[in-house]
């Protein structure tokens, strides 16, 4: 009985502290709730992060995409001056030739008769007056040594030959030299260093002269070649000589810069365009006169535009933007937006370079709302904001 009375105490400790037990975890869970209920609310009222950019000042310009197709820079059809068979022809199609060099002979066997027969006249003509000056001179001799001992009208007579024989010997060089001037047109040559791109004639085929006549050769100067590209009439504004211009040429995959070397400073009524060229150095005949380009010609240039990105811009009825000021809040500023180019907009009005532009996603902010800003770099601009 002893045994168990001493026990009886401890059973009652713990039947006493249980209640105080429940109440103390009953309050520490409902303090817990407390502390997480008011954590979700501090949550939701964070400011959220808005991603900006500056206001910059910047030159804007557009490019547009215009064909063009590589000509010669020089291009001739090699014609006959004079009318005969063809002796030799020296080149064909595809071969390099330096400027001067001979290409092709005629055959003109009348033509070298005619020299000869006017080379026969001169020397005749020489000849007769070596005879007449000498006789004018030695008559004129004697008159000065004894006068009146030769006839007035026989010294009149020697000097009528002897200026008639000074006359015979011009003309008859003047034939000579119309001759081997016509002797010359039978030998064909390049007027420019370049290549034969096209042969037309054979040996032994009859060339005639005149503007029908048939051509013996063409030779195009490829060294250098011309780039011409028709320029919109909405465009025609901004070509200036020297401009640079990117080049590229698909079937080389290929591209180079370029400058503007000429323009027409004329309109085509029927395309409405004015033909723009370009000089490009070929000196490895790597591309062909014929081949396509494509020419990015930049146009509507304005330099040190104000300038925001394309994503800051919320469309509607009057463009806008929405602006973080000093205080962080959103302001929703609307603007008069001027050249558009593939990442930017030029500003007008209703913007100052150096404020910062919200960009991106708009629609979960809304003005007079606190902001955190948070700079965006060009690349990350396509990044969506919170």
């Amino acid at each position: 009985m002893k045994s168990n009375a001493k026990k009886f105490p401890r059973v009652l400790e713990i039947s006493i502290a249980t209640p105080v037990a429940i109440a103390v975890l009953f309050w520490t869970a409902h303090h817990l709730r407390a502390q997480n209920a008011a954590g979700t609310n501090s949550n939701s009222s964070a400011e959220p992060t808005a991603g900006v950019a500056k206001v910059t000042r910047e030159d804007l310009f557009k490019k547009v995409s215009i064909p063009a197709e590589f000509r010669p820079y020089e291009e001739v059809e090699l014609h006959a001056k004079v009318s005969g068979y063809v002796q030799n022809l020296n080149v064909d199609f595809g071969d390099k030739v330096k400027a001067g060099e001979l290409l092709a002979t005629l055959e003109v066997p009348e033509l070298q008769d005619e020299l000869n027969n006017a080379m026969a006249v001169e020397q005749k003509a020489e000849a007769d007056f070596t005879n007449a000056h000498l006789i004018y001179t030695r008559l004129l001799a004697v008159n000065q040594a004894h006068p009146n001992l030769v006839a007035q009208q026989d010294l009149d007579t020697a000097a009528a030959n002897d200026q008639s024989a000074a006359a015979a010997i011009a003309t008859a060089k003047d034939d000579v030299e119309k001759y081997q001037t016509l002797e010359a047109y039978t030998k064909i040559t390049a007027p420019f260093e370049g290549i034969i791109t096209h042969r037309y004639a054979d040996p032994g085929a009859l060339i005639q002269t005149g503007t029908q006549s048939l051509p013996l050769v063409r030779v195009s100067d490829n060294y250098r070649l011309r780039l011409d590209f028709p320029v919109t009439v909405d465009y025609v504004k901004d070509i200036q000589l020297g401009d640079t211009v990117d080049v590229s040429v698909g079937s080389l995959g290929e591209t180079f810069t370029g400058k503007i070397s000429r323009f027409t400073h004329d309109v085509d009524e029927d395309t409405r365009t004015m033909i723009t060229e370009i000089e490009v150095p070929n000196p490895n005949l790597e591309i062909v006169p014929g081949m396509y380009a494509t020419v990015s010609l930049k146009v509507e240039d304005h330099p040190n535009a104000l300038a925001v990105p394309i994503e800051a811009i919320v469309n509607g009825a009057t463009p806008a933007v929405y602006v973080v000021n000093s205080d962080n809040q959103i302001e929703e500023r609307p603007v008069k937006l001027g050249l558009e180019t593939p990442d930017k907009y030029e500003v007008l009005s209703g913007l100052r370079e150096g404020e910062d532009v919200v960009v991106g996603d708009h629609s979960g902010l809304q003005a007079g709302e606190k902001v955190q800003p948070k700079m965006i770099q060009p690349s990350m601009r396509d990044v969506s904001q919170n």
